[in-house]
């Protein structure tokens, strides 16, 4: 299987569509409260490419952008409040983009749950992706033990 170069992605509507160059930088479940209050999630898988490598083909002036932090803002629809991308001062060469809302495959799987320590308490996460959180969502966190069978 080849790798795709570009994938395209919307809004529910339809009103704003884009394409994201690849390769990508990461693909991460992100268990932030913005995150999940943001997208009504208990986490949201987001990926990443370099700034230049987004491509808003139809649709700018459908965006809205609310800042949801000191150093972040997220965009979405205005007219069917899908939200799209996220954008943050602490990486300004790079933007998230929900990976919810792309109709082709990237060239990555999720690698990771950033931000795991503030995950809603009825989230189960059954996989063996690397666990972070802390302050900045990515630092290390101490390997949770495994149940034993029958307990």
């Amino acid at each position: 299987m080849s790798t795709p170069e570009r994938a395209s992605g919307s809004c529910l509507c339809g009103a704003v569509r884009f394409t994201a160059k690849l390769p990508s930088l990461v693909c991460a479940h992100c268990h932030c409260s913005m995150c999940r209050r943001n997208h009504g999630a208990g986490y949201v898988t987001w990926f990443a490419v370099p700034r230049a490598q987004l491509l808003v083909d139809s649709g700018a002036d459908a965006l809205a952008r609310y800042e949801s932090s000191v150093h972040g803002s997220r965009s979405f629809c205005r007219r069917c409040g899908s939200s799209l991308f996220c954008e943050s001062t602490l990486h300004p060469d790079r933007i998230d983009i929900a990976l919810g809302v792309m109709q082709e495959p990237i060239d990555r799987e999720p690698q990771l749950h950033t931000y795991f320590d503030s995950r809603a308490s009825w989230v189960e996460v059954g996989d063996e992706l690397p666990r972070l959180g802390g302050k900045t969502g990515l630092e290390p966190l101490p390997v949770e033990p495994k149940a034993e069978e029958g307990e």
